[in-house]
Order: structure tokens, then sequence, then C-alpha cells
């Protein structure tokens, strides 16, 4: 009867956070729209206009590396949850699989930034925003493996998400409300 017991609350505990994942990565993903495809509500002169730059990291080169290289660190940033939430959430599907995954979310925000006018479809972010997808992947795999525990690293990322999830909701708002000394109007 114990042994039962202890399967159910495993199972139990497991479901839990496989739910709090889910939210977060819900949040994430809201937060990466209304970062990629609402551009935090702002209205850039560049939207006036539709570019593509199928040469990856072309600016970059003929700009001296000055304006791209915070650029492409961010890109690679922004999408290191996701490769993070991949590894705990799709956990059937294989590394290819995934890696694929990556390529068509980011593809799907290049291909969005283009028809609305929003952005260029630049094969820089594609391929800057697949990086990050990866490294976030190796992060979960290197979590993963400290923690020997599937259920135990799934919670250190949820703590973890949770409080960077809140962090980028209070930065987030506190830019919109421009309350830092940051300006990105």
């Amino acid at each position: 009867m114990s042994i039962k017991s202890d399967w159910r609350n495993k199972r139990a505990s497991q479901t839990n956070e496989d739910l709090l994942t889910k939210g977060l990565f819900a949040i994430y993903l809201m937060a990466l729209n209304w970062i990629l495809l609402f551009k935090l509500g702002v209205r850039f002169t560049y939207m006036d206009e539709r570019r593509v730059n199928l040469i990856p990291f072309n600016e970059l080169i003929s700009s001296n590396g000055h304006a791209g290289l915070s650029e492409i660190i961010m890109n690679i940033v922004i999408f290191v949850p996701l490769g993070i939430y991949t590894g705990v959430l799709l956990k059937r599907w294989s590394f290819a699989g995934k890696i694929i995954f990556f390529f068509l979310m980011s593809l799907m925000f290049e291909l969005l930034q283009f028809s609305f006018k929003i952005g260029a479809f630049d094969a820089t972010d594609i391929t800057t925003n697949l990086s990050g997808g990866i490294i976030g992947l190796l992060m979960y795999a290197i979590i993963k493996k400290i923690f020997s525990n599937s259920i135990r690293s799934q919670r250190f990322i949820n703590v973890i998400a949770t409080t960077g999830t809140l962090l980028m909701i209070i930065f987030l708002v506190m830019l919109k409300l421009n309350m830092l000394p940051l300006r990105y109007q």
C-alpha cells in the first residue's frame, strides 16, 4: 500500500509542477509576443518599410558591429527560456524535433513582423533565436544532470522561472510607465 501512495504522491507532485511550468510558459509566450510583435506598444520609424535580410550577420559586418551586437545578444537571451521550457515540457520530442520547433517559432515571428510591417525579415534573427533555444535546451540538460531527478530539476526551474517572470513583469510595467531611467521611445 505504501508503494502505491508513494507513486500517487510523486504523480501529484509532477502534475502540480507541470501545471506551474505550463502557466509560466504561457506567460513567457505572451511576453515574447508583446516584445517581438507589439514592440512593447511603441511605434518605431522603421515600421513604415518592409525589409528582408537573407544573409546572416550582414548588418553586423557592415556597421562595424556597434549597433548589431547588442541586438544579437538580446535575441539569443530572449529565446533561452524557450529552450528550457521545451526541455521540460516536450521531453518525448527528439533533439532534432526541438531544433525544428525553435526554427519554426523564429520563422513565424519573422514572417509576422514582415507581414504586419512591424519589423524586418532577418536571417540573423532566425539564427540568433535558434541559438538561444539551443542554449536553453543545453542549460536544461545540465540542470537535469545536476539534480539527477526530473521532478527536482523541474521544481528548480519553476522557482527560477517564477522569480524571473515576476521580475520581467515588474520591469516591463515600469518601462511602460516610464518609471525607469531607460527610454525605449
